[in-house]
């Protein structure tokens, strides 16, 4: 165990891992979202990941920027990243719609038991995941260098880097605006009251698959602004990426109490802790190793997550 490195690094490896956390949050977020209406898990979200993360390259590249462009000017570099996020936001919406509307609605309107959903959702994950592997062979990968990585200030002598402070700020931005959403605004009640008794919910008034496919649409936003920071974060993306890091996400998700929006921030930016002491500590080949094993710990001594709160029981 290396404890003077874990000291002498302690700052900066906190400052990377909650860059890492906030962007397990934004996919947890979707996982989360969809388990505390439909009690379900998800598992294709995290090609929903995968396709927000593609779109922004593919946008880059469009607008005639690759991975050796180098972008200058403030204006110029948040306009490239605006639109990125944009679009990025609108794949991952639409493949979540997709989603939800192919592989889920069928099942709901037949009701199919709980397994049915769970082998679905397994089958759409690698289907997805296969088609990204077959057509994105020759299309681009890789990132155009757009944010700069290095330091803007400092705190007791730890560099606060550019990237950092954009992922942590747009991230936080965004969990932010979505818990207002589901807390604040008349959709969101919507999702709550269908989220605790969608039988009253649906006698009340509230349209159910409309109430559903919002939620997905939320979820996969979330996902696609998540798949446009890790892109600026690694500087390229594969298709097989999205597996790792969505069990992550949906670890993170469980972590924090899975139905709990605000837990799912907080597994987040821990998972990201985590692996980053963990990787210091014990070598990296023990990241991912700490990451589960911090849930199991976890699980056996608090079953329902740190937070432990469901979406339908969720306080403004």
């Amino acid at each position: 165990m290396d404890f003077t490195g874990l000291f002498s690094h302690f700052g900066e490896l906190t400052t990377t891992g909650l860059a890492q956390g906030a962007i397990y949050a934004l996919v947890a977020l979707g996982y989360t979202l969809v388990y505390g209406v439909l009690r379900l898990i998800n598992f294709a979200h995290s090609e929903v990941f995968i396709s927000g993360a593609f779109a922004a390259i593919w946008t880059w590249s469009m607008l005639g920027l690759n991975q050796d462009s180098k972008v200058s000017g403030f204006g110029s570099i948040l306009l490239y990243l605006l639109i990125a996020m944009v679009v990025a936001a609108l794949a991952s919406a639409l493949a979540a719609t997709v989603i939800e509307r192919v592989a889920y609605r069928p099942l709901r309107r037949r009701n199919a038991p709980p397994l049915a959903f769970l082998i679905t959702a397994i089958g759409a994950s690698i289907t997805i995941s296969e088609a990204f592997g077959i057509f994105t062979r020759r299309l681009p990968q890789g990132v155009p260098n757009l944010v700069s990585n290095e330091p803007l200030f400092h705190i007791a002598g730890t560099p606060i880097r550019v990237m950092e402070v954009l992922i942590i700020g747009a991230a936080l931005l965004m969990m932010v605006g979505l818990d207002t959403f589901i807390n604040r605004t008349r959709f969101g009640r919507g999702i709550r009251a269908v989220a605790q008794d969608p039988d009253t919910a649906a006698l009340m008034g509230v349209n159910r698959d409309r109430t559903i496919l919002l939620v997905f649409i939320a979820g996969g936003t979330m996902a696609g602004v998540a798949g446009l920071l890790y892109d600026i974060r690694i500087g390229a993306v594969t298709y097989s990426v999205g597996f790792l890091l969505g069990l992550k996400a949906f670890t993170a998700a469980v972590l924090g109490g899975i139905g709990n929006l605000r837990g799912a921030l907080l597994g987040g930016l821990l998972l990201g802790l985590v692996e980053n002491y963990a990787s210091e500590l014990f070598g990296s080949q023990w990241k991912d190793f700490a990451a589960f094993a911090v849930l199991v710990v976890l699980l056996m001594f608090r079953p329902t997550g740190l937070l432990g709160e469901s979406l339908g029981r969720a306080r403004a």
